[in-house]
């Protein structure tokens, strides 16, 4: 019997991938998306088109079969429509739930804060209620590794204390995990919180740098590169996430018999609730990040070098031990092989 999974955010770059994912591993996928204008609605359309999906003929809070793929549906709602999304979730009865939907971007918070009440708070607080109305198996939802936010111990563990975010995208990811985990806690459902590390791609969103910088250099235009290209981040391929992703949907968390409140870790719990990051476990410098951007192109950039910005951390690293130890893998692909396998793509789809 097919699982039935319901994937939020499925016309945004990481849901994207893991609903083509999730369709050629044989799921009954279910796709839901609000289709914001946040950094335009081109992109997500056309990623509708690559799943078999004509924007011009979805009706809100209508479920569209592909017409490319026949396990694969497509509603457009918005996840803070509870009475909505509670009904949805209780009539379908979903095995598995992997909510991707968020406003995202670090910078924009601190200009339109409200949004990320609307969506990632609301909207996550839909979710867990559809999720307990239907008994879910297992919800695996998105976080951060922005939730670290002051700590600059690295790498950064699943257990280092996460009380001291730096923007709001980052505090309202926090509290989505703590919401999940009173959930688990109160209603016995199994919960897995992913933070993820600077992801990029195919398909990647226009408002993220290797999608401008990319752009920029094409055109002949200058980069602007904030903390002189000194910042350090722990990039992980898109790809590696979608792996990371489909071999945990098994691995529903159980409560850990060694938690204790006398001593109580992050990362797990005495309810069914897991915490992993998903990180390449490599520290890459922006100015080698831009480099492989240069080679991949075959083109130098012009530079706009400034101070780093409010809302921005100096580094990020991950330490994935837990997720390798429990699914046998790590996200390995390179920068290099990476940011080339984007610009190949954004070729094609500019046609460059």
């Amino acid at each position: 019997m097919k699982k039935k999974i319901l994937i939020t955010g499925a016309a945004g770059f990481i849901g994207f991938h893991l609903a083509m994912r999730c369709v050629r591993e044989g799921f009954e996928v279910y796709g839901l998306d609000k289709l914001t204008d946040y950094y335009g609605t081109a992109l997500k359309y056309d990623r509708l088109h690559a799943q078999g999906i004509n924007h011009q003929v979805v009706q809100e809070k209508q479920l569209t079969q592909s017409t490319s793929f026949p396990n694969y549906w497509f509603v457009q709602a918005d996840l803070a429509d509870f009475e909505f999304i509670t009904s949805f979730m209780e009539t379908q009865r979903f095995d598995f739930v992997v909510n991707l939907a968020a406003q995202a971007g670090v910078r924009y918070s601190l200009e339109n804060p409200r949004v990320y009440m609307h969506s990632n708070m609301n909207g996550f607080l839909s979710l867990l209620e559809g999720c307990r109305a239907s008994a879910v198996q297992h919800l695996v939802f998105a976080s951060t590794s922005s939730v670290y936010g002051l700590n600059t111990r690295m790498p950064l563990h699943e257990d280092d204390p996460t009380e001291h975010p730096i923007t709001l995208y980052a505090a309202s990811k926090k509290s989505n995990e703590l919401m999940a985990h009173a959930y688990s806690h109160l209603f016995q459902i199994p919960a897995t919180g992913l933070r993820f590390f600077t992801v990029y791609g195919p398909w990647g969103r226009p408002d993220m740098a290797l999608y401008k910088f990319t752009q920029a250099i094409i055109a002949d235009e200058p980069i602007t590169v904030f903390n002189h290209g000194n910042m350090v981040r722990d990039f992980t391929f898109v790809d590696d996430i979608i792996e990371s992703i489909i071999r945990l949907l098994p691995q529903v968390p159980a409560p850990d018999p060694t938690w204790s409140g006398e001593s109580p870790r992050i990362s797990t719990s005495s309810a069914p609730y897991r915490i992993f990051n998903i990180g390449n476990s490599a520290a890459v410098q922006l100015n080698t990040y831009i480099e492989a951007i240069e080679k991949a192109l075959g083109k130098k950039a012009t530079r706009i070098n400034l101070d780093i910005q409010p809302g921005d951390v100096p580094a990020t690293l991950a330490d994935v031990g837990a997720l390798e130890e429990l699914v046998h893998f790590k996200p390995n692909t390179s920068v290099d092989q990476g940011v080339q396998s984007f610009v190949d793509w954004y070729k094609w789809y500019h046609q460059v």
